[in-house]
């Protein structure tokens, strides 16, 4: 016994290894590509400085994967929908789809609205110190954040790292009052208010709507379980009962009572059986049993609210999608065509869902844990697949962007506006995102998944659905949240319906949240002045 254990665990510990070592051995290829075609397409100029970026732009990339990508996945792996490993194959596939496919071909170099660097002479190095200071200092922020296991803004740290790195250059241009003017404090207490707000509006939503996900299906399956157990319970007893009192018959009683007993099985499966045609108490009674038993619809609220609450689910993850995600594909894409496209996958879903309902059969009738459970574990698997689409096509800029302003400005030597963006950059960020999640993603996963609150995949999909809804609701009107936030907050909400929320854990995930900006700023500032040393 002893054998077998010791060789289960050093076949998992080779496992292991070597899949470390191919996501190791990947990315270190994928780098190696991308530094020689980015030589090229640099034309050699600034090779050290290329150099630096591009290990500061993949190592950020490398960080969102381990907390924002483990975030986004921590509920679906937390209620046991999908495994670290399957997480990381729709990941894969969805967060890179999102990059490549829908990340734009152009990126802006300087977020809008953060800093203003228009007006004063920024020479093209000193603009790239600014960048690569972000870069670097949101990047070491969020592996300090991820090791902890607390799920942070990658979007909050990178503004935070230009922030800093802008109020540096001000200073050396200007003085002081240059240093504070280039930064729009208006916009930074925005992201303060997102601080309490994005939370709010995700534990609002996952409440409202996980509570009635449990009042008007989970309730009602465990009522029905409970009393199809009683209903077996009661049968049991009959049999126990008939048993007894058969044994107290005399022989002649016995046999009378036998005739009788095979009169009833004879006529008792006949579907035109009634009760008045049965002799025996026994038989009388377990029809009772078997009639009460299939006259009762086990199946009747998933049939009821399960295709309504996925069709809701699949025209929010669609509109996700369709305007966050695909914004940068067709400029002819118009609001219009993401309404019909909306109804089309809200249609298409509510149909799916219904005809599962439908072809229940079986045992799986009464087993409603388990059927619940496989329900909404596929439905989670289409809200996370939607999320990692989302979120590759936009988060992955918190990277990039930086990233691609510095290789513009190195290959032409001036500051624009706006950046290409090449295909093999979101490949290769895309690479390391994965990487990421897989190697320092764990953490996360955990915090979010399981140690802030239970998740089961009906509370799952409803905190990822609330926090879709939110960032596509609050980014209609304008209001400034945090998908990290928003998710976060809507496993609180979800923890106070099941009241199981861990509230001492939202101390140091607080704490975080309201330092990313400031700290990324303190360390891309001290990024900024010891770049301008070396180079």
């Amino acid at each position: 016994m002893g054998t077998n254990s010791s060789s289960t665990g050093v076949t998992e510990s080779v496992g292991n290894k070597r899949v470390n070592l191919f996501f190791a051995l990947l990315l270190i290829a994928m780098t190696s590509y991308f530094v020689w075609w980015g030589l090229d397409y640099t034309m050699y100029q600034q090779t050290t400085l290329f150099l630096v970026a591009t290990a500061f732009g993949v190592f950020m990339a490398f960080n969102i994967g381990g907390n924002d990508v483990a975030n986004s996945f921590g509920t679906s792996v937390g209620s046991g929908t999908l495994t670290i490993p399957q997480a990381l194959g729709i990941a894969a596939i969805f967060e890179v789809s999102g990059a490549v496919l829908a990340g734009g071909s152009v990126t802006d170099t300087i977020r809008k609205g953060i800093v203003d660097l228009d007006g004063l002479p920024v020479a093209p190095n000193q603009f790239i110190f600014v960048m690569l200071s972000a870069l670097i200092a949101a990047a070491f922020w969020l592996l300090f954040a991820t090791r902890r296991g607390l799920p942070v803004s990658t979007t909050h740290a990178i503004i935070g790292g230009v922030v800093g790195s802008s109020i540096i250059l001000g200073f050396d241009l200007g003085g002081s009052e240059t240093a504070l003017s280039t930064v729009n404090w208006a916009t930074i207490g925005q992201i303060a208010i997102s601080w309490v707000l994005s939370p709010l509006l995700g534990g609002v939503l996952a409440y409202l709507l996980y509570s009635q996900i449990k009042k008007k299906i989970i309730d009602y399956n465990d009522k029905t379980e409970a009393y199809i157990n009683d209903l077996k319970a009661n049968r049991k007893a009959v049999k126990e009962d008939h048993k007894v009192y058969f044994d107290s018959l005399s022989e002649m009683e016995q046999v009378t009572y036998t005739s009788a007993m095979l009169h009833d099985q004879d006529i008792y499966k006949d579907e035109d059986c009634t009760l008045e045609d049965l002799e025996t108490d026994y038989y009388k009674s377990l029809y009772k049993i078997e009639r009460e038993r299939s006259g009762l619809d086990t199946l009747k609220a998933l049939k009821q609210w399960a295709p309504i609450i996925a069709a809701m689910g699949g025209v929010v993850m669609a509109s996700l999608v369709v305007f966050k995600g695909l914004k940068n594909v067709n400029g002819n894409f118009t609001t219009i065509h993401g309404f019909l496209i909306m109804g089309m996958v809200g249609a298409l879903v509510w149909l799916a869902t219904f005809m599962y309902t439908k072809s229940i059969r079986g045992k799986h009738k009464e087993n409603l844990a388990k059927t619940t459970f496989v329900m909404f574990s596929w439905m989670q698997v289409f809200t996370a697949s939607a999320f990692a689409f989302s979120h590759g096509s936009n988060d992955i800029a918190n990277a990039v962007g930086p990233f691609a302003a510095i290789m513009d400005v190195i290959r032409t030597d001036n500051i624009a506006s706006q950046a290409a963006v090449p295909p093999t950059v979101m490949i290769t960020f895309g690479v390391a995102l994965i990487v990421g999640l897989w190697f320092i993603g764990k953490e996360v996963i955990q915090t979010v998944g399981t140690n802030l609150a239970k998740m089961h995949p009906a509370s799952g999909f409803s905190a990822e659905l609330a926090a879709a809804a939110v960032v596509m609701g609050a980014s209609t009107m304008g209001l400034p949240v945090s998908s990290t936030h928003t998710l976060v907050g809507a496993v609180l909400g979800i923890g106070m319906v099941n009241k199981d929320t861990n509230w001492a854990l939202m101390k140091p995930i607080g704490l975080a949240w309201v330092i990313t900006l400031p700290a990324a700023a303190l360390l891309s500032a001290l990024s900024y002045v010891i770049l301008g040393q070396i180079f």
